[in-house]
């Protein structure tokens, strides 16, 4: 019997994955990857490499894409808790330019799947997260793109998130539970969908 249960969000090509979770007074035990449980739902994805990465509360790492050698990424928390997003650049999906989030954390254990095409980003709502995710190609230094993560047109709904929107990527002027939104200096100059995808 499988140990992983894959349901699929709505965008074709995003997965939530719930692992079972065995515990006792001891601590718990669960199975965060299985090929086999994998298979039986459809995916035969290769993974490539392992990432992990610590990010404090307010962080928006994000939104990112590959833009020759997309990669497919199978993310989850450790510790603490993120918003994780993921929107549809697949340039002939009904669902072009559409998003969809999830919460990870620690406590519900979930992971996402999000298969080539996508491009990605998590806020963190904790006072710490650390992020874990496999990916099915290699990092190629220059082939990241980004989109601006408050893009209007995308019009994504942060948890937590208060600000106003002032027509750049910018995080001057939001906070997460009154810490300041942080950005990376990179991720504050992407642009939004229209200016960045010309089709």
């Amino acid at each position: 019997m499988g140990q992983i249960k894959v349901a699929k969000a709505p965008i074709d090509g995003l997965f939530v994955i719930e692992p079972t979770v065995h515990g006792d007074r001891r601590g718990y035990f669960m199975e965060t990857y299985n090929l086999s449980d994998m298979q039986e739902a459809g995916l035969d994805m290769v993974f490539v490499q392992d990432n992990q990465s610590m990010s404090k509360k307010g962080v928006l790492r994000g939104l990112h894409f590959q833009k020759q050698y997309p990669q497919g990424k199978l993310v989850r928390v450790i510790k603490g808790s993120v918003f994780d997003v993921a929107v549809d650049l697949r340039r002939n999906s009904k669902t072009y330019g559409k998003w969809y989030g999830a919460v990870l954390s620690e406590e519900n254990k979930k992971q996402f799947y999000i298969s080539e095409g996508f491009a990605h980003g998590f806020l963190v709502l904790s006072d710490e997260a650390e992020f874990c995710y496999k990916v099915t190609d290699f990092y190629r230094p220059g082939d990241e793109g980004g989109l601006a993560w408050n893009d209007p047109e995308i019009g994504i709904k942060w948890p937590k998130l208060q600000g106003v929107y002032r027509g750049n990527a910018d995080s001057e002027g939001y906070t997460v539970d009154g810490v300041p939104l942080n950005l990376s200096d990179k991720d504050k100059t992407w642009l939004g969908l229209k200016d960045t995808f010309n089709f």
